[in-house]
């Protein structure tokens, strides 16, 4: 049996994320919403009615599919993939091929890939450009399945991002299937957990489910570093960063002196304020730098937008234990140890779950 007696509701213009282990019925829940896979008891509602009261090419047509690897017709071009729905709904040529430039833009594609076929395409702007066209309609709802994990991390990463950027511009209902649980916890409003069989296991925000895990099943699914995921929501924004440890380029014997009191490192800044490493105190030269010679300062973070899980891992990552803060426009504006982390770490936890970001639903948000 695919899916057994599943019975949730999801929001409205929300991200909802169904995830689970290979065989626990994702794809074919995601089905069932356009019948695809038609229920054999049960009904689905959309908008108060049931979806089987609607013609089914008038369901699907109403409804974004994005699936793995894009599923492009390899020989149509990128505007004419884009502009199929809109072609199909009687569109007009030129007003469906508007529609799906202004989409590439929106999904961030040079209009001058418009003209190419998707083999000449990278696997992550195949994707942008799945994406674009289950948006060509304007529909309500967007199923996703498993959309991205055929690329690599980074690029990846980057459609995550597009698609909450996408997300927060137009508020669309989307499900989206995946088997990785980070992804579920960035991108998911909601997140249903699913067992063998496809029965539900749990169905929660994902602050909720990292926190409260319903049994041991899901405390397992959510892996050994589940604590490590939860602090994906909680801000950076009101560590207590330390200045006095920055010394520029060419600071004066004073100034190091000064900087070096207590300090076992100093972060070392270019003349326009941007990390360029660490040193230890004695070995900088005043006003000549060698900074061949400084210690990487691994990947910074930033204060009022990342969470306190990307500062400990920058603060792990860096050669001199501690992190560095910049600004939006990559200057530094503090540093921070482990051990000061560590203590937030504490102090957030004591406050939840009133910390960290909130989506359109009120729910938690998971940070950078």
């Amino acid at each position: 049996m695919a899916v057994d007696r599943l019975s949730l509701e999801i929001p409205d213009r929300a991200i909802t994320v169904l995830v689970g282990p290979s065989g626990c019925g994702k794809t074919t829940t995601l089905r069932m919403i356009n019948r695809m896979v038609e229920p054999s008891e049960g009904t689905i509602w959309i908008d108060g009615q049931d979806s089987r009261r609607q013609p089914v090419n008038t369901l699907r047509r109403s409804m974004g599919y994005v699936i793995q690897n894009a599923g492009l017709f390899q020989h149509r071009t990128i505007v004419d993939n884009i502009a199929t729905v809109p072609r199909l709904l009687g569109w007009s040529k030129d007003r469906a091929r508007s529609r799906a430039r202004e989409l590439m833009e929106r999904v961030g594609l040079d209009a001058s890939l418009a003209r190419r076929y998707p083999y000449q395409l990278s696997g992550g702007q195949q994707q942008r450009v799945g994406v674009a066209r289950a948006l060509a309609a304007d529909p309500p709802v967007l199923l996703m399945d498993e959309p991205f994990s055929a690329v690599d991390p980074v690029v990846r990463k980057g459609l995550q991002d597009e698609l909450l950027r996408i997300q927060d511009e137009l508020g669309k209902t989307i499900v989206f299937v995946t088997h990785d649980i980070d992804e579920a916890v960035k991108l998911g409003t909601m997140v249903a957990v699913l067992r063998t069989g496809g029965r539900l296991a749990q169905y929660a925000p994902p602050a909720d489910l990292l926190s409260n895990p319903a049994d041991a099943f899901v405390e397992d699914f959510l892996g050994a570093d589940r604590g490590i995921r939860r602090l994906s929501f909680f801000s950076a924004a009101g560590l207590d960063l330390l200045t006095a440890p920055i010394v520029a380029v060419d600071a004066t014997a004073e100034q190091i002196a000064r900087a070096a009191q207590g300090a076992p490192y100093l972060l070392v800044t270019g003349i326009d304020g941007k990390p360029l490493g660490w040193s230890e105190p004695g070995a900088l030269t005043a006003g000549s730098v060698d900074t061949g010679r400084l210690l990487s300062y691994g990947r910074p973070f930033v204060a009022g937008e990342d969470s306190l899980r990307s500062a400990l891992d920058c603060a792990v990552l860096s050669p001199a234990g501690w992190a560095v803060a910049v600004d939006g426009e990559g200057r530094a504006t503090g540093v921070i140890s482990q051990t000061a982390i560590a203590e937030a770490i504490r102090g957030a936890h004591e406050a939840a779950p009133g910390v960290g970001g909130t989506t359109g639903a009120g729910e938690p948000k998971a940070l950078r």
